[in-house]
């Protein structure tokens, strides 16, 4: 594969600062505004509409929830590849992504699985924020 075609992966496929909720105003603006709450096993979405042009990913992987640290960011690295593989799906949304207790012992199959339903009931729900 050329230079040029991985630069394009790379490109359409990353998780650049503009995807991603950084600050603390950016998650308690999405805890406070009465969000879309979306429950699986092992995750919970917390969903509100953005004025940019695109969705934005916060994850919240709680130490109370997952002991290890090894455990903890694998699942943020699962979750955050999730996300770069669906974000041109996804309408203009700030998402807030948390981890219950339990969701460690799930293996990457069934993470990614339960990850993929969350995403497509995302574009359901929130289909006319864009």
């Amino acid at each position: 594969m050329s230079n040029k075609a991985v630069s394009s992966v790379n490109q359409n496929y990353g998780f650049p600062r503009s995807r991603r909720l950084l600050t603390a105003k950016d998650y308690k603006q999405v805890f406070d505004n009465k969000p879309i709450k979306l429950v699986c096993p092992p995750f919970t979405l917390l969903v509100i509409p953005n004025q940019s042009e695109q969705s934005r990913l916060g994850l919240i992987v709680a130490k109370k929830n997952v002991k290890s640290a090894v455990k903890r960011n694998r699942l943020k690295r699962l979750c955050r590849q999730s996300f770069r593989l669906a974000q041109h799906d996804l309408p203009a949304v700030d998402i807030v992504l948390l981890a219950r207790r339990g969701s460690s012992d799930m293996t990457n199959t069934v993470l990614f699985e339960h990850l993929n339903r969350l995403w497509s009931r995302v574009q359901k729900k929130c289909s006319g924020y864009s």
